[in-house]
């Protein structure tokens, strides 16, 4: 049976670390503060925007939230962002999500200010992570780094497959795994013999948004598996990308949902709020 890695109480570990960075900081007259922007009525947007803001308020971030109607106009969006790129006491900018689709989420993302980029999906940020160098790290990879390096998982030389190739999660996941030395294997809904490619894995990585797409015969025994997938079953129930209760029986480490990246990539994004305003605040 696997180790079942509870990411919640992980991340309980890492913002309270955070809380005393915070500490610090505000001995320098340095509060660190996050903006986000929630565009419509997607419930589950609603829902990470409200623990996001209440993992502010646990370690001390000053937070702002800007709720805007479903119609909000592209133009209004862009004034906002424009406006907190230059308010003093913000440090990151957060867009959720998806937007309504009458707007362009690549003009958002390029007009936030790279240094105030805590979501880590602007160009000059994507780059850094390209070619190896520190900065912001979009925050479900950062934190399924921080989930392995938790559990001592060592990646040098790891065959490594990532299952889903989005900009978000699946591609940034990729590069932080080859600048570990890993040989990766990226899949997406093209790839041919899917489970021949999971089957060769060591470290299997699976975000799609498709439940319980990764079954049992197609993981190595052994293998390490972390499921970043937030799904409902047939029976409304919350489940991953993974079938858990068949791929516990099998893989050496494995994470739950809920309970397990998710809570992480909150952790991650006040980590990175912090870094923005120990680095990058203009006092």
């Amino acid at each position: 049976m696997a180790v079942i890695i509870n990411g919640k109480e992980l991340s309980i570990k890492i913002k309270y670390e955070l809380s005393k960075e915070v500490e610090l900081l505000k001995t320098q007259n340095v509060v660190p503060g996050l903006a986000v922007v929630l565009v419509g009525n997607d419930e589950a947007s609603k829902i990470y925007v409200r623990n996001k803001q209440k993992s502010c308020t646990e370690v001390g971030i000053y937070s702002e939230k800007y709720e805007l109607p479903e119609n909000t106009s592209e133009e209004q969006i862009l004034n906002l962002v424009d406006n907190l790129n230059k308010k003093e006491n913000i440090d990151g900018i957060l867009v959720q999500l998806p937007l309504p689709k009458h707007i362009d989420e690549d003009k958002i993302i390029d007009l936030i200010s790279p240094f105030k980029d805590v979501d880590a999906f602007h160009p000059f940020n994507v780059g850094k992570i390209m070619i190896g160098k520190t900065g912001f790290v979009p925050c479900t990879p950062e934190g399924i780094m921080e989930i392995l390096a938790s559990q001592d998982i060592s990646i040098t030389s790891k065959n490594c497959v990532v299952v889903g190739s989005s900009n978000i999660v699946g591609k940034p996941m990729a590069m932080l795994l080859i600048n570990q030395n890993a040989t990766v294997t990226v899949c997406n809904k093209y790839t041919k013999n899917l489970k021949e490619h999971c089957k060769n894995a060591d470290i299997l990585i699976v975000a799609v948004g498709q439940a319980k797409l990764i079954t049992a015969d197609m993981v190595k025994p052994g293998a390490v598996v972390i499921d970043v997938g937030m799904n409902r079953d047939e029976n409304g129930k919350l489940c991953g990308d993974v079938d858990f209760e068949e791929v516990e029986k099998i893989a050496s480490y494995i994470t739950p949902v809920p309970g397990g990246v998710g809570p992480m990539t909150i952790a991650m994004l006040l980590k990175n709020t912090i870094y923005s305003a120990k680095h990058y605040r203009k006092n």
